[in-house]
Parts: structure tokens; C-alpha cells; sequence
């Protein structure tokens, strides 16, 4: 593709696609409305398919330095420590033997340091909001200043601006749940059973999610994900909840739960969006990518994962396709259906995560004994399969 590049939005997606584009020759620049980099969120766990692109990029040494690899994966009730189900991770090496790269628990933070680390100086303009852009690639930032790309991509999340020009009716929806973030020294947390492992702790209405992160696993990040409030004013972030609402929610759980979101004051409460799918990603110039695409639920761990998917496959396109029309129209079509899978069975986890005790609850722990088959078509998959130059006709 001849011409430059600019990228609105300094997150995970974002970053990835400059580095993928620069590692290809392509001119980049990555415009981020705020005065320094802070990745929204407290942690983030990175799979196989999402490992590998930035292995490809030459950071997985770095990430892996200020990362932890879980043990195992583990499915526990609500009322107890028992386990339900347990996977091994980094127990063995067998998952990073079958697909290729380790999963990894690291601060959100962190890993965006290290993308913005190795951005060559200039490539991130800060304090640059983009405040409108025209599907000629001509952005207009708060400053009055006008850039003309030749691409522009919008990597800027749940409540992308981009989107409304790419495809004006779609919006976010709230899903009727919401979360409670929170990291925890391991060292408060004498009851937790397998502190080094990926958990999940399933029961009625509710369910908390963590993973250690850390170089040495030395904190825990959790997700408490709850049903309700019924209502959330459209668009709106986080917001402070009423004291003890997160306790509340836990009590009757089992100790370790109890303990986790008693060890931290309560954060603020997040609601939680999907989005559905959109009519196109792309107008004219303009292209959309991550959150702004295609914003799901966390529970299968996969926002930054496909994000990051996104980015390698689209960098690839526009490396090896002169006409930009063409590398969207293809970008579109390989990332779409893999997209709406991932946000569908991150929904339909949702609800079975927030089982109360029965026959229903019952099926779904048999069910996720075969757990192993649904990881693989996530974590197995190869986003750059088709995109890859060996892959690429001559």
C-alpha cells in the first residue's frame, strides 16, 4: 500500500497494528487523546492466538519478563474449594507445546509499555484528540490541526467515535451485568486454594474470575462479574457503586471468594457491553478494528486477543494489496465471522457461568469437562493463516 497510516487510539489493538504496519515499512502515526498512556482496566490474560502475533514482533521475551503463566485452569463452585474441572496450563508445557505460545496473566500497564517501548520516537502523538474524520482519510484534532491519511483505522474502543461513521445505528449494549475489578496481594489471601492458577468460581447470579500476574505471580487480578443493575444509562462508563455492593453479592460464598473482594476496597462498578454485529467495518478511508469492531463480553478472555488478531491480519493486507478497498474488503470478510463466534460464546458464558444449583448447573460442570475442544478453536486458531506472505499467491 503506498501512502501513510494513522491509528486512532493508543490501547492494545492499536499499538499492535503500528508496530505490525512499521515492521512492514508502512507509515504509521497512532493518534491518543490523553496526555500519557493508561490502559483502562487492571489486567489482561493473553491466549495462544494473541501471543503469537506479538512473538512475531519480537516482545514475547519482554512480556514473558513481568508476566506470570498460570498453572491450570480450574472451574470451582460458588459454596466450595472443590474443583469442577482443571486444565493444565503451564503445569506440564502442554499448552504451550499445542499452540505455540504460553498464556500469559500480565498488567495491563505493563503490556502496553512495552508495545509503546517499542514504537520508534514520533509514531505516538499524544494529547491528540481526533475529534472528527471524513472517509477521505482527513482527521481533525481538538487543536484545529487537519492530517490526511491514506488509511484510517479506528482503534478506539467500546465507545469508538469512528464507528458512528462506518456505521451510524450501531451501539453498544448493555447486557444487564456488570463488574468489579480489583489486585490483590497473594500474601492476603492465606485461604485461596491454587494461587498461581487461571479460576473461576461459578454460582447464582454471579461469578469471579482470576489469574496471577506479576514477574513472579506475586498478585492476584480478579473480575467479580454480577447481575444487574437492570438499567445503565446508555453509553456511560463506570460508576460508583452503593458501599458493600460487592460483598454483599459474595456472601454465603465460598471463604476464598470472601476473602478476595473483602482484601481490596471496592472498585468502581463497570457495565458490561456487547455490540451487535455491525452493517460493514469500513467507509471510504476508514477501517475499524478491536472494541470499535466488535465489543464482547470478557468471559472467554478474548477483547485484547482478537484486538491484537485484528491488527496482524489487517497489517498484513495492507502490506500486500495496492488498492486499500480491496485489503478492507478482506479484512472484513476473514475477521468477521471469527469475531461474532468469539462474542456469541462469550455470551452464551454468561449465563452459564450465573447457574443457581440444579439440574441446569449440573449439566453445564459435566459439560465443561470436555472444556478442552472449545479452548482449541479459540487458541488454536491462526489469525494470519491466509494473510501471512507464505500464504499469499503469487
Amino acid at each position: 500500500m503506498d501512502g501513510s497510516v494513522a491509528i486512532v487510539g493508543a490501547g492494545i489493538g492499536g499499538l499492535t497494528l503500528a508496530l505490525s504496519l512499521h515492521a512492514r515499512g508502512i507509515p504509521v502515526t497512532v493518534f491518543e487523546r490523553t496526555d500519557e498512556l493508561r490502559e483502562v482496566g487492571a489486567a489482561v490474560a493473553l491466549s495462544a492466538n494473541g501471543l503469537r502475533p506479538i512473538d512475531e514482533l519480537g516482545l514475547l521475551g519482554r512480556l514473558e519478563a513481568v508476566a506470570t503463566q498460570p498453572t491450570e485452569l480450574i472451574h470451582r463452585s460458588w459454596r466450595t474449594h472443590d474443583r469442577i474441572t482443571a486444565f493444565p496450563v503451564g503445569l506440564d508445557g502442554s499448552y504451550r507445546a499445542r499452540f505455540k505460545a504460553p498464556y500469559l496473566g500480565v498488567h495491563r500497564a505493563e503490556f502496553q509499555r512495552i508495545l509503546s517501548g517499542a514504537c520508534p520516537p514520533g509514531m505516538i502523538r499524544l494529547s491528540s484528540e481526533v475529534v472528527s474524520v471524513t472517509t477521505d482519510g482527513t482527521l481533525t484534532l481538538a487543536s484545529g490541526e487537519t492530517v490526511r491519511a491514506s488509511v484510517v483505522v479506528g482503534a478506539d474502543g467500546v465507545h469508538s467515535r469512528l464507528r458512528a461513521l462506518v456505521d451510524p445505528d450501531a451501539r453498544p449494549v448493555y447486557t444487564g451485568t456488570s463488574g468489579f475489578r480489583g489486585i490483590v496481594p497473594v500474601g492476603s489471601l492465606p485461604t485461596l486454594p491454587d494461587p498461581g492458577a487461571i479460576q473461576f468460581w461459578m454460582g447464582p447470579d454471579a461469578h469471579l474470575l482470576h489469574y496471577a500476574i506479576g514477574p513472579g505471580g506475586e498478585h492476584v487480578n480478579f473480575l467479580a462479574v454480577l447481575e444487574g443493575p437492570g438499567t445503565w444509562s446508555a453509553g456511560a462508563g463506570p460508576a460508583t457503586a452503593d458501599p458493600g455492593t460487592l460483598a454483599r453479592a459474595f456472601e454465603g460464598w465460598a471463604p476464598a471468594v470472601r476473602e478476595m473482594v473483602a482484601a481490596v476496597p471496592q472498585s468502581a462498578q463497570w457495565p458490561l457491553y456487547t455490540l451487535p454485529p455491525l452493517s460493514r467495518w469500513t467507509a471510504g478511508r476508514v477501517v475499524l478494528l478491536g472494541d470499535a469492531a466488535h465489543t464482547m463480553l470478557p468471559h472467554q478472555g478474548q477483547g485484547a486477543n482478537q484486538a491484537i488478531e485484528d491488527a496482524a491480519v489487517l497489517a498484513d493486507l495492507l502490506a500486500t494489496h495496492d488498492d486499500h478497498a480491496a485489503a478492507f474488503a478482506r479484512y472484513e470478510r476473514l475477521r468477521r465471522a471469527r469475531t461474532r463466534q468469539v462474542q456469541r460464546s462469550s455470551l452464551v458464558t454468561s449465563n452459564l457461568l450465573h447457574l443457581p444449583d440444579g439440574p441446569a448447573a449440573a449439566a453445564r460442570d459435566a459439560r465443561l469437562a470436555g472444556l478442552d475442544p472449545w479452548l482449541a478453536w479459540i487458541h488454536g486458531t491462526d489469525p494470519r493463516a491466509a494473510t501471512r506472505p507464505s500464504a499469499v499467491p503469487v
